[in-house]
């Protein structure tokens, strides 16, 4: 039977550094949602080789060949994908190629697999993944070993993101960085999450991900974080959320603080020649500036698959 999968995206993180994991230090990551780009995968089994449409995506390849040998069935047919997420620029876009072909093919084997399960094939597929292969909950993902660091709580505060592209949006090999560091600094900035999430505050989620950025400068450096965070303190944002491994950012509002401050958002980052994406919610919706009154209007959800630039 034929398969078909869907996967998501994300934003780049909110968090990403070096951990304390027991004895030992782990890299780890917590992403931030981003609605209605997805990635469609369709899988129809068949004797003979596997092919894959667009040719080149072989991460995808190798997890469909992965994802067949877990359900015990060889894996030779045809893999097509649909992806509405530009390559390179930071939005998960390899992960969600993966999450939407292993669902395929373990739909069209009857076969169930557990996230854990999908976790380890993306990484034995991609070297490194994110998280959203399990959902919802803000987690602290160790993306070169599949595995679950810290389940920080149900989902991050309620925040508005005006998305926007640093770099001109060249891609990034994202294999090639070291993400090293001061795991004492990573370490407080975890705790600061933890109580971000629990309390729901805005404000420590800024704080978070804008420090997280700082410290990645060393990694990934993005000439347009001064001009990002001048922007932030003009309008009002709780900080700044950069892909640590990308070139998508965005400037983080607390809901309740009025439509207004998002539209001169919005003004401030086209005039400094930073192009905006999209507003969008930390639980994955899509957003808006209220027109009729100073505060945020209600998101909802986009199923259809986003276009997002690729500059």
């Amino acid at each position: 039977m034929t398969g078909v999968g869907y996967a998501p995206g994300h934003h780049g993180e909110i968090l990403q550094g070096v951990f304390r994991d027991g004895d030992r230090r782990c890299r780890g990551l917590v992403t931030l949602p981003v609605p209605g780009a997805v990635t469609r995968a369709e899988f129809v089994p068949r004797p003979g080789p596997l092919t894959v449409v667009p040719a080149g995506r072989v991460k995808a390849r190798r997890a469909a060949e992965l994802a067949a040998a877990a359900c015990g069935r060889p894996a030779g047919g045809a893999l097509r994908l649909d992806s509405g997420l530009p390559v390179g620029l930071g939005l998960g876009s390899s992960t969600s190629d993966i999450l939407a072909t292993v669902r395929a093919v373990s739909a069209a084997f009857g076969t169930a697999l557990a996230p854990e399960a999908v976790a380890r094939i993306a990484v034995r597929a991609e070297h490194a993944s994110d998280p959203i292969m399990l959902g919802g909950g803000a987690v602290l993902f160790a993306q070169r070993e599949g595995r679950v660091l810290e389940r920080l709580g149900p989902a991050l505060p309620a925040a508005v993101a005006v998305g926007c592209v640093t770099g001109g949006g060249a891609p990034v090999d994202t294999l090639a960085l070291d993400f090293a560091g001061d795991v004492a600094a990573f370490e407080r900035l975890r705790r600061m999450l933890r109580l971000a999430i629990a309390t729901g505050d805005v404000a420590l989620l800024g704080r978070v991900s804008t420090e997280s950025a700082r410290l990645n400068q060393r990694v990934l450096a993005k000439d347009e974080l001064p001009e990002l965070e001048r922007i932030a303190a003009l309008t009002g944002a709780a900080g700044v959320q950069v892909a640590h491994s990308g070139n998508v950012a965005g400037l983080l509002f607390d809901p309740r603080g009025g439509g207004d401050r998002l539209r001169r958002c919005v003004r401030a980052l086209r005039a400094a020649g930073l192009p905006v994406t999209r507003l969008f919610t930390t639980e994955g919706k899509d957003a808006r500036p209220h027109r009729r009154g100073d505060r945020a209007a209600g998101p909802g959800p986009d199923r259809r698959a986003a276009r997002l630039p690729a500059v």
